[in-house]
């Protein structure tokens, strides 16, 4: 059995973000900002706050400023030193030295799985995770999601797919699984029998879907390799997972913490007025003018 630990993450973040047009003509969606922090540098802190090591972005040519993001910036630098803006040049600095992050193009937009796939030479022969940049999960309480993810997988040493629960009209948008019935749930984990890409109300076998965190064992490759076309004409990282339940257990991990679809415009809109009420300097006036603007609704 491989003992290795869970030190490297893979964030797919090649999609064209047709959703967000036309700010995402130039920009790529990932680099929008939630009050100003760009949504991929959640998704980011959140894989070092887990113990992640090395981090790949799966990009596509047009994302460059992504990369020039978590790069240094020396006239930036030089020019807030020259202003005597420490604090920000820290806050920049720290950007750069969050993690140790590589990049590869995927060349053809062939879906999911098949982004993942491009990164089998940086895995090598290692359980790895997954988070993908329109998730972004804050638990304000305990361990982030990625982090209980890792948990699960130490202790099963299986791959553990992240889920929460969704109302109906919600499922044909996700991965639904199916919870195994010989098998009874340990707390939040619950072992699995089968998974379905996006299906239909009446077709979903329940309403536990994948929320953009995955702890992976490396055999996934293989059956990336071989997997053919599925929903929408791509390859599924869903159906690549189904075909490994054939040789290995896998596990879905109901993962505490309040989930945000970033890539949709009003859980995008959520997390902006979320965080920015977190935020010292800004939660007494956005709490005064949302309770004026509830007031003339």
């Amino acid at each position: 059995m491989n003992h290795l630990p869970v030190r490297k993450a893979v964030i797919p973040a090649a999609g064209l973000g047709t959703r967000f047009l036309p700010a995402t003509k130039a920009m790529p969606k990932e680099m929008l900002p939630i009050v100003d922090t760009p949504t991929v540098q959640y998704i980011v802190e959140e894989a070092v706050k887990s113990g992640i090591e090395e981090i790949l972005v799966i990009t596509n040519s047009n994302k460059h400023c992504m990369e020039n993001h978590f790069d240094k910036n020396y006239e930036l630098e030089a020019r807030l030193t020259e202003s005597g803006k420490m604090q920000e040049v820290e806050m920049i600095n720290d950007i750069a030295k969050m993690a140790n992050i590589y990049y590869v193009r995927q060349k053809e937009p062939k879906g999911l799985g098949h982004a993942i796939l491009c990164a089998k030479s940086f895995i090598g022969n290692e359980p790895f995770a997954i988070l993908l940049g329109d998730d972004i999960v804050v638990n304000k309480k305990g361990d982030p999601a990625l982090k209980q993810l890792i948990g699960a997988f130490e202790q099963k040493r299986a791959s553990i797919v992240g889920v929460q629960t969704v109302p109906d009209s919600d499922v044909h948008k996700y991965g639904i699984v199916s919870p195994s019935l010989s098998t009874m749930p340990q707390g939040r984990l619950t072992k699995l029998c089968n998974m379905v890409e996006k299906p239909k109300t009446e077709d979903a076998p329940s309403n536990l879907a994948v929320l953009g965190r995955y702890v992976l064992t490396p055999a996934i490759f293989d059956y990336l390799e071989s997997q053919t076309t599925g929903a929408g004409g791509e390859i599924q990282l869903t159906d690549a997972i189904k075909r490994l339940m054939d040789s290995q257990a896998v596990y879905a991990y109901d993962f505490e913490g309040v989930r945000y679809d970033a890539g949709d415009k009003f859980g995008f809109i959520k997390a902006t007025i979320d965080f920015a009420l977190d935020r010292p300097e800004l939660q007494e006036a956005l709490a005064a003018y949302i309770k004026k603007l509830a007031e003339e609704l």
